[in-house]
């Protein structure tokens, strides 16, 4: 299996140094010096992706998990990650991964060809790249998405969309479906809690809604006294019906003391079910709370008539009332969204799976 793999988006400085164009970091590196992802590296008079072809592990999902209500609702999604990450969230939740510089928690192996094939012979729909962020294994992933689609299993990539120009335009040209994390919507936040920037989210979101097919759905982490304010989610959702449109969903989900900021509280549902009436009053339609039990919170209405076309437990579907072409079935009203026939649901359900497989 191969453990360096040469990195794309990459040039040399005039002092001899590489700067990494992945993302927005700009990580300037000599010989042996690795990013800020600590994945991406210098190796003599290029850049390698350290961890192509090696995974934290693998699972098979609820899609709903991701989360993403609109994709392909009931299926089941085939998810991995590697370890690392671009960004330096306080609050991350997957952090034994994503802040990981231990390569030797990276068992599972797997060629693209093999997680096509594994994802396809499972019946999953899709494969999502998750866990942490795909961006940072770019390469990977975009190979991987090249078997999927040769076996007609779709794409999701679940990133917190911190990546640059060129990057994006390539990395997203091969995904189906991507969950974005709009973390917050201040910069104060982005720099002191994340120790990144809130502009290049803003823009890889306004790439996706007007020059991409990419289906992608948003996720906001409400977290008490950081970014959970009326205020900023009023000019949040403001902003998303403004730049994105109406029919983008959006996700308020739960925070647990985690990480780097263990002192905090869990977020009350009372806190994300104002978030979601605040987003339906600026005129979202699709918005949901996540990491709650919330019926309410966790279902898909027909903007036309109004009534529920899917209702959801959690993870779990009771109701499920659009076409194959996702109109509701009531009044004829399209949801936005990719949809298919609906063939029951995977459920509440995790599948891990402890695979070793070659290349």
């Amino acid at each position: 299996m191969i453990e360096q793999y040469p990195g794309r988006w990459w040039h040399v400085l005039d002092d001899g140094r590489i700067q990494c164009d992945l993302c927005p970091r700009d990580c300037k590196l000599r010989d042996g010096q690795r990013g800020a992802c600590f994945v991406r590296q210098r190796a003599g008079s290029s850049m390698v992706l350290t961890t192509y072809g090696r995974s934290s592990g693998f699972c098979i999902d609820p899609i709903e998990k991701k989360p993403l209500n609109h994709f392909f609702p009931g299926s089941s999604v085939f998810s991995f990650g590697t370890a690392g990450c671009n960004l330096a969230c306080k609050f991350c939740q997957n952090w034994d991964i994503s802040k990981s510089q231990d390569m030797d928690r990276l068992m599972d192996q797997a060629s693209p060809e093999e997680i096509a094939r594994v994802a396809a012979e499972g019946g999953s729909r899709s494969v999502a790249f998750t866990y942490n962020d795909p961006v940072i294994f770019a390469e990977y992933a975009m190979d991987v998405a090249d078997a999927c689609h040769a076996r007609g299993v779709q794409t999701v990539a679940v990133t917190a969309g911190y990546i640059g120009e060129a990057a994006r335009r390539a990395f997203f040209a091969k995904m189906d479906a991507a969950n974005v994390d709009l973390k917050a919507f201040t910069e104060d936040f982005y720099y002191k809690l994340t120790g990144a920037h809130l502009q290049p989210v803003l823009d890889t979101l306004v790439y996706l809604k007007h020059e991409t097919d990419c289906w992608f759905e948003l996720t906001t982490l409400l977290i008490p006294g950081k970014n959970d304010s009326a205020a900023e989610i009023e000019a949040m959702s403001k902003w998303i019906v403004r730049e994105l449109g109406r029919d983008v969903p959006i996700h308020f989900t739960a925070f647990h003391p985690d990480y780097k900021l263990d002192d905090l509280p869990p977020t009350p549902a009372a806190t994300l079910q104002r978030a979601r009436r605040i987003a339906l009053a600026e005129g979202i339609r699709y918005v949901y709370t996540g990491n709650v039990r919330d019926t309410e919170g966790g279902t898909t209405s027909c903007p036309g008539c109004g009534k529920g076309v899917i209702v959801r437990d959690w993870h779990r579907i009771l109701a499920y009332d659009l076409t194959e072409e996702g109109r509701c079935e009531h009044c004829g009203t399209p949801i936005a969204g990719r949809f298919g026939k609906y063939e029951g649901q995977f459920g509440r359900r995790r599948i891990p799976l402890r695979v070793r497989m070659g290349a």
